[in-house]
């Protein structure tokens, strides 16, 4: 990946339009949705696929995958805390914490905190299993309100770190943003990854 690193020490932070800011948002709520609906990756990991490589977090693919892969569905499938959720708290830690992470410990804790705050406020809670109860669906209507919560999850993270670090919008990865798949092509992708393993 050729662009900057975003260093809240040093990176001057020039704010963004809130116009530019909400059109960054809604890019990466996108491409976190479009990750989940063409079936490459689960809740999780779509969401800190998408604020990693759209904001410039500094992890490969791989390290962001092995990080969110146990979180999904629930924890390990066992139905706790949303992996939409998981996954935003995964983003916040990478990117509030950036280059200088034990000076910004107790910062990540609020960021947490905030991010949890604001999910249970927005979906009326924050477990998976119960989540799933409220929406009583089929399994294609569960697959596509999953696919909300994903994409609202990371729009809403998105949102709050630029508010916290303005500077991220100076690493915005818009091409990889602005990319979307087929369920095909996502398909295949997912095929290659897993027989390149």
């Amino acid at each position: 990946m050729g662009r900057p690193h975003f260093n809240p020490l040093t990176t001057p932070a020039e704010p963004e339009s809130k116009e530019a800011v909400e059109a960054l948002v809604r890019l990466i709520r996108d491409k976190a949705e479009n990750l989940f609906l063409t079936r490459q990756f689960y809740c999780t990991e779509s969401v800190l696929l998408a604020l990693n490589n759209g904001l410039g977090g500094g992890l490969t693919d791989d390290q962001a995958i092995a990080v969110a892969a146990p979180f999904s569905i629930g924890v390990g499938e066992s139905g706790c805390m949303c992996g939409a959720l998981a996954g935003s708290i995964l983003a916040a830690g990478l990117l509030v914490g950036d280059s200088a992470p034990y000076r910004h410990r107790n910062a990540s804790r609020k960021a947490s905190g905030h991010l949890h705050d604001l999910f249970k406020g927005r979906f009326g809670g924050v477990c998976c299993r119960v989540l799933r109860k409220k929406r009583d669906a089929t399994a294609a209507d569960a697959f596509k309100a999953c696919a909300q919560v994903t994409a609202e999850a990371a729009g809403m993270t998105a949102r709050y770190l630029m508010g916290l670090r303005p500077g991220l919008t100076l690493t915005a990865d818009r091409k990889f943003l602005q990319s979307r798949d087929s369920l095909t092509s996502g398909t295949l992708q997912r095929l290659s990854r897993l027989v390149g393993a």
